[in-house]
């Protein structure tokens, strides 16, 4: 192959479109997968009009047989298989833990979890067999840091963390390299989409918080290229750490979700989801740091 290539998966827009942009402009033979023939011909046209060039391929990543068809077609494309894969392709399934139903939690962990390790479970035998090869899965501040209203998408996000972190160290003795990318919040299309799948407000004990979540998912974020240029890093760096977290709000959350008291976080947490009033949640929050550091 000339080319490295990559697939990258959920390719179609937000941090996907701008990791296919970023790489095929450096010159990675990228093959951008989407979920249905209108998405793929909007992305192919997309990527020519910025002088770069993109093959797709439909995949549903939470669908076995669609996943299999997808990469035994990729496999025909790259000589066996590719030398890389992104893992973005994923959604955000909002809602109180207890008003989420087993079919949306289903969907959820098929989506984040099951496919990227059923994507790699397809491209490992020939990243092997070449020994030489990268997965590179796209998870989330969330990944390290629960947050209310939006448990079960932390939930998947730290289940990929997991499994990233365990395949990382099984697969290094066969020259793959497998990395975590952590990125804050930034703009993409998962949100947009997350804010209509909240469940029913008015049935739900937690109504007057659903407003809230609903205003975070809304509102405004930086684009995501410095999602994109840490994604190209992991697949150019020689030596690629095992995990990249992007945005100072991402730091800065983990640092402080790391060394912080739990009582402390929570309330913090509760605070920005309107779980809590502010005045009773800030001084909670004031009161366990004091003792922290009394």
């Amino acid at each position: 192959m000339s080319l490295k290539s990559v697939v990258v998966t959920g390719a179609g827009s937000g941090i996907g479109l701008a990791v296919t942009m970023e790489l095929a402009h450096a010159g990675f033979d990228v093959i951008g997968t989407v979920r249905s023939e209108d998405k793929a011909e909007a992305l192919r046209c997309a990527v020519e009009q910025t002088g770069a060039a993109v093959r797709t391929v439909l995949l549903d990543v939470a669908d076995a047989t669609s996943t299999i068809k997808a990469f035994t077609e990729i496999a025909t494309l790259t000589d066996g298989g590719p030398w890389a894969v992104v893992n973005n392709a994923g959604f955000a399934q909002p809602g109180a833990i207890e008003d989420v139903d087993d079919d949306q939690v289903r969907r959820q962990l098929e989506t984040n979890l099951i496919g990227p390790a059923r994507i790699a479970r397809l491209v490992l035998p020939t990243m092997r067999e070449r020994r030489a090869g990268r997965i590179v899965n796209v998870s989330s501040i969330s990944g390290r840091v629960s947050l209310p209203m939006m448990g079960w998408y932390c939930a998947s996000k730290q289940g990929l963390e997991a499994v990233t972190d365990a395949l990382r160290m099984e697969t290094a003795a066969f020259g793959v390299k497998v990395v975590l990318i952590e990125p804050g919040s930034y703009a993409s299309g998962i949100w947009q989409h997350s804010a209509g799948l909240i469940p029913d407000a008015q049935s739900s004990a937690y109504s007057d918080q659903y407003d809230a979540a609903e205003d975070m998912l809304r509102r405004e974020l930086p684009g995501p290229r410095p999602v994109a240029l840490a994604v190209l890093k992991a697949l150019t760096t020689r030596r690629p750490l095992p995990r990249y977290l992007v945005g100072g709000s991402a730091r800065s959350t983990a640092v402080l979700d790391a060394v912080l008291p739990t009582q402390a976080t929570d309330w913090a947490k509760q605070l920005a989801t309107g779980l809590r009033g502010a005045p009773r949640a800030l001084g909670r929050v004031q009161g366990a740091l004091k003792r922290r550091t009394d």
